[in-house]
């Protein structure tokens, strides 16, 4: 017997599975056919594509195009731009479209691979932060990020640069690439404003729009008709996060409001004839954080919780925030009628926008970049509500490049009383307790009995309306919601049980009023107490420094916080400064 013998007789001894094991060795095994599914899969696979998913399970892919790259929901359901970037991978390699069967078999093994075995990151909508620095996605065609530093300014970045990932909805429209040399001052006379005050409380909103994490507060832009309500609030909006719908009609429910949140950074809603209670209570919700469930389409049991927290403008004529919670988380401005000689068409006016926009949203930066720097070093001596907002823009002001310090609080505690003050007036019931205690310096009693008591401050036509409570429950609930507000007019409001018998009782008292006093601490060797002077020292010592040797290719890409002395004294600066915009505290290898 020949060798070749023995080998065909030692091989029929094999069992199946032996054999099939030499036979894939000695490349004899039919290969199985590829399946388009599996086709589909493996030429994104092979592209680079970056599967994931976020923190609530939700598939996602970062994948290359022209580049750079970009991130898209991965979802077996409807449409959406990863899968026709699939279709068009497939038609490049085999010059004909996919079957719609396969593709979604595709998409499911894709969606399944992201949610199994790619990694948790969290997904963002135009302005995230991570590890200190501020990013912003411009939202334009490289997509490309502003990097935003403590104390440093801000730099470009592309796609692949930025530790977080960004998602665009439809509707997102670009942020114009920012400049330096630009100033606060230039918004201005884009906005129908005649108080210094609401310009502060203006630009002090958009500076926490521009912070990733609230709470955020309210504008609200009140104003007959001809006050240029509506175009202050596009005006804004493109300022942080342009649309192409700025400004919408109120939502129909929870779930539409939930809906435009999680797609869009700012909510803006225009021309409010009142807002429901419903209304009210999401608006609260969205100003601080909460979250939203809704049933998820097209299934009986599957809900979706929606979670956002965001800065929120909304316009209206009359006095539409009246429940007191709602006006609590409230920045009102009222504007003034535009004289007609004042007036611009609506070309013209954009057209002049649009040339200082740029601008504008670079002071912006250097701004945010200086508060970055100083908020762990601001500290109130008394917390007003919203007190993150509020410590937030103290920080900003501490630089002295907006103002002088304490103009905000200055400012944001006078619109607060303004308001508390409107509320209470408009209110029958407050009205009521205030006269109360003209007479008195304290009452105490039962729901009933206060009820009873205030009766005889208000007519009959009064009771019968919703206006006046119609029961001692009712009034307890609406001394509840009010309490905040007299509170800061001199009016305590108690609710307890009586020791002996255990009776509920409310008992009302006058108050001394204590005005919130804010200080910035101070730190001699910290920044925020450098004078111009010294910082255009700094600055000029430290280029000197690149000059002799220092490598600065990274502090180059920089817009500094020198740029604080162009906001602060309107020079636009000229060419070289503009290329050339780096901060005195940018060191090698830092960055």
């Amino acid at each position: 017997m020949n060798i070749g013998d023995e080998i065909l007789t030692a091989l029929q001894n094999l069992s199946e599975k032996e054999k099939a094991i030499v036979a894939e060795a000695l490349g004899l095994a039919k290969k199985e056919r590829e399946t388009q599914a599996q086709q589909i899969a493996n030429l994104a696979l092979a592209a680079g594509v970056e599967l994931f998913h976020d923190p609530q399970g939700k598939a996602y892919a970062t994948i290359p195009i022209n580049g750079h790259k970009e991130t898209w929901p991965i979802t077996s359901r409807g449409s959406g731009p990863f899968r026709s970037w699939l279709r068009r991978l497939f038609f490049e390699k085999y010059r004909r479209p996919p079957g719609n069967q396969t593709l979604q078999d595709a998409i499911g093994v894709l969606e399944a691979k992201a949610q199994f075995d790619g990694p948790e990151y969290a997904v963002n909508i135009r302005i995230a932060q991570n590890a200190g620095k501020v990013y912003i996605d411009l939202a334009n065609e490289n997509w490309q990020i502003v990097e935003i530093t403590p104390g440093y300014g801000w730099r470009i970045i592309e796609a692949h640069e930025c530790p977080v990932k960004f998602i665009r909805p439809k509707g997102m429209l670009p942020l114009p690439e920012p400049k330096s040399g630009g100033t606060m001052d230039d918004l201005r006379r884009f906005l129908n404003i005649v108080s210094d005050d609401d310009f502060k409380l203006i630009v002090a909103w958009l500076l926490a729009a521009l912070r990733p994490q609230g709470p955020y507060p309210i504008l609200m832009l009140e104003g007959e008709q001809g006050t240029g309500k509506t175009t202050a609030a596009r005006v804004l909006r493109s300022l942080i996060d342009p649309n192409v719908s700025p400004v919408r009609t109120p939502p129909k429910d929870e779930r539409d409001l939930a809906i435009n949140a999680t797609n869009n950074w700012v909510v803006c809603y225009d021309n409010l004839s009142g807002i429901p209670i419903w209304l009210s209570d999401a608006l609260c919700r969205l100003s601080t954080g909460g979250g939203f469930s809704t049933r998820q389409l097209f299934t009986d049991d599957e809900e979706v919780i929606l979670e956002a927290c965001r800065p929120i403008i909304l316009t209206g004529i009359d006095e539409i925030v009246t429940r007191h919670d709602l006006l609590d988380r409230c920045i009102i401005v009222n504007l003034q009628p535009i004289p007609e000689e004042h007036r611009k068409d609506e070309a013209t006016f954009w057209q002049e926008f649009e040339r200082a926009r740029p601008g504008i949203l670079g002071a912006l930066l250097v701004i945010v970049s200086l508060g970055l720097e100083n908020f762990d070093r601001v500290k109130l001596d008394r917390l007003p509500r919203m007190a993150d907002f509020a410590k937030w823009i103290v920080a900003c002001e501490a630089s002295d490049v907006l103002w002088e310090r304490g103009g905000f609080m200055a400012a944001y505690t006078e619109n607060r009383t303004e308001a508390v003050e409107s509320a209470l007036e408009n209110d029958v019931l407050a009205t009521a307790i205030r006269i109360l205690l003209e007479e008195r310096n304290d009452w105490e009693g039962t729901a009933q009995e206060l009820l009873e008591a205030l009766a005889v401050y208000v007519d009959d036509n009064t009771k019968r309306t919703r206006a006046w409570p119609s029961s001692p429950r009712s009034l307890s609930s609406r001394l509840r919601r009010m309490a905040t507000f007299l509170r800061q007019s001199g009016i305590a409001i108690e609710f307890y049980r009586e020791a002996h018998t255990g009776r509920r009782l409310i008992r009302l008292k006058k108050k001394t009023i204590v005005t919130t006093v804010t200080t910035v601490t101070q730190n001699p060797g910290g920044f925020e107490n450098t004078s111009f002077e010294m910082v255009t020292q700094m600055v000029t010592q430290n280029r000197d420094g690149d000059a002799n040797g220092d490598d600065g290719d990274d502090s180059e890409k920089f817009a500094s916080p020198s740029g604080a002395l162009k906001i602060l004294h309107g020079d636009d600066g000229d060419d070289g400064d503009a290329k050339n915009h780096f901060e005195s505290k940018i060191v090698e290898g830092e960055l």
